[in-house]
């Protein structure tokens, strides 16, 4: 007897089904002693990760107790490699059922994850693979595990690195026979974290349990979750943001997430506000101040934004990672406002990896709240009667969260009144024991328990507005960005050398954050001074993926220090005072 195939039933692959908003497990806010007793009471529940293609759909619903039982087969498959506690496992950190898994079954088995960037569009195949390599010897991981689709580029770096690499689906087949898994202790490493715009001095941030639990229960209490809660989030989950707050917060205060891959949120901005719109609770969604501006900028004037999205249920729309801008926020709001996005739901924040994630954030509710200082306030620089006053909004960007102490300080350490601008000094159990292997750094930064972070701000009433970047970084679209990186690469062009080059931040008559690259020059040929500024141009958008203005400047122009060390902060004082005079050229 024979079959008609073709008659047959078709027999459909049942569609992936997200976990829920709400479940019955009474909600714990990040009240553990370890990251693995978190997943451990998230497994009790029903919720857990959702993740999204480029159109927002459905691809896999994750719940917590799937993914802990997962993580318990990678850490007994990583201790049959010989993986022992306090070892670091370098992953690739895509956003993916199989890098949580990996990376909650790296701390089970008592060793420390070390989530490492994906290749960005820039930069190229030798790019990515020095970055890896670099941040590989840094670490000093036993392995570096890392998704099929790069197993050609990560792969050359664990070689290059001399560090074993395999690819995670091929890690997957491996036994997993059931061993005592290792206790871990709250004061022990948790992960390692290192910044993606770090690639030639990588500091890889030592973060212990207690800190992490502690700084995801003072977010948690900060942004008052409640039942109805879900976090959406298009995040890369090598930044803290991403990590920290929208991938293990989610677990230790048990929060169904929906997740876009940054790369697809890349192509498809308005898919985020999609899933948020499709969200049955009250959304937690975050992001640098640029992916707000895409989204402004991608909506048609023509196009009614109440057609498409329901943002009604936004309740926290968190900003930071970079300079919070109040225009490109007004932007946002005036694009969706008719969709029913409320400004009040914007919630600001300042953080950095060395205090977990979050100093402080802003009072849920209060929304974007600004102050106009003088320029010269800003830069502390005193104004020349012949220059116009200029005011910058300075974003308020809340209180300190619980546990945590802010301080504003002079350069000598003397505590400043409210208004006084100077760096800014946190301490609490969140702050970092240290940078991993690196006692020089540690100590320049960690003094009797307060952290410097290197950013300029001012306290008012307890609240605190942050005014400046981080001593020397460059930070752009919510990426940092060394500026030794910068001047590294063009050293490495015929003619230049160490101390030639100065890059720093500036804001364009725009509005727009870009760097700029002061170069000391020898040649006096326009012609050819023409061909190095482009050059030197071309060299830094390969490296860093930014377009960036390029100044030819005199020779022994840049300052240096009493030591004979290089001031950025100076020469860009200088250069926006126009003190330092560049060479004028032809566009």
């Amino acid at each position: 007897m024979t079959t008609d195939i073709a008659r047959m039933p078709l027999t459909e692959a049942p569609l992936p089904t997200p976990t829920p908003t709400e479940d019955t497990l009474p909600r714990r806010l990040s009240d553990f002693a370890t990251l693995g007793e978190a997943l451990d009471y998230a497994a009790e529940g029903q919720r857990g990760l959702n993740f999204h293609d480029a159109r927002g759909t459905l691809v896999r619903g994750y719940r917590f107790a799937q993914m802990r039982d997962d993580a318990r087969d990678a850490a007994y498959r990583l201790i049959a490699a010989g993986i022992v506690p306090g070892d670091r496992v370098a992953l690739i950190a895509e956003t993916s059922a199989e890098f949580a898994a990996l990376f909650f079954g790296t701390v089970l088995a008592g060793a420390w994850p070390v989530p490492l960037p994906l290749p960005t569009s820039f930069g190229g195949r030798e790019s990515y693979i020095d970055q890896l390599r670099v941040q590989l010897a840094s670490c000093d991981p036993k392995m570096l595990i890392f998704p099929s689709e790069l197993a050609k580029l990560a792969g050359a770096a664990a070689d290059a690195a001399g560090v074993e690499g395999i690819d995670w689906s091929l890690f997957a087949t491996r036994a997993a026979t059931e061993v005592s898994l290792p206790q871990a202790a709250t004061d022990d490493i948790c992960y390692l974290q290192y910044s993606s715009g770090s690639t030639r001095f990588p500091h890889g941030v030592a973060i212990t349990h207690k800190a992490l639990l502690s700084n995801l229960a003072a977010h948690a209490h900060g942004v008052r979750i409640q039942e109805s809660d879900r976090c959406v989030s298009w995040l890369p989950w090598y930044h803290d943001m991403g990590l920290v707050g929208c991938f293990l917060s989610p677990v230790a205060n048990q929060v169904s997430t929906d997740y876009l891959k940054t790369e697809d949120f890349a192509r498809r901005p308005l898919s985020w506000l999609d899933l948020i719109s499709r969200n049955p609770g009250t959304s937690l969604s975050y992001s640098p101040t640029f992916g707000y501006d895409i989204c402004a900028r991608r909506i048609s004037s023509q196009t009614k934004a109440a057609d498409r999205f329901d943002l009604s249920r936004w309740r926290v729309a968190g900003n930071g990672a970079d300079m919070i801008r109040p225009d490109v926020m007004q932007a946002f709001v005036d694009a969706f406002a008719d969709a029913g996005f409320e400004a009040t739901a914007f919630l600001p924040s300042y953080g950095l990896a060395e205090a977990t994630l979050a100093v402080s954030l802003m009072p849920p509710g209060e929304g974007i709240r600004v102050e106009l200082v003088e320029e010269t306030e800003l830069s502390g620089m005193s104004h020349g009667e012949d220059r116009p006053q200029r005011y910058r909004a300075i974003v308020n960007c809340g209180k300190a969260v619980r546990d945590m102490e802010i301080q504003v300080r002079e350069e000598d350490g003397t505590p400043l009144p409210d208004g006084a601008i100077g760096k800014v000094w946190c301490r609490g159990p969140s702050v970092m024991v240290g940078y991993f292997r690196d006692p020089a750094s540690t100590e320049a930064c960690l003094v009797d328990g307060w952290l410097d972070t290197g950013d300029m701000g001012y306290m008012s009433d307890g609240y605190i507005f942050i005014v400046g970047r981080a001593k020397d970084m460059i930070i752009i679209n919510g990426r940092n960005h060394w500026p030794q990186d910068i001047e590294w690469a063009v050293e490495q062009l015929p003619g230049f050398k160490a101390g030639d080059i100065a890059a720093f931040a500036i804001t364009t008559p725009g509005g727009e954050e870009t760097p700029a690259v002061l170069v000391q020059c020898r040649s006096s040929d326009e012609a050819e001074r023409v061909r190095l500024r482009d050059e030197i141009r071309e060299r830094v958008r390969s490296v860093t993926g930014m377009n960036c203005v390029v100044e030819l400047i005199p020779p022994r122009t840049l300052p240096r220090t009493s030591s004979g060390k290089l001031s950025r902060a100076k020469a860009r004082n200088l250069y926006l005072a126009g003190e330092i005079k560049p060479y004028d050229l032809a566009a």
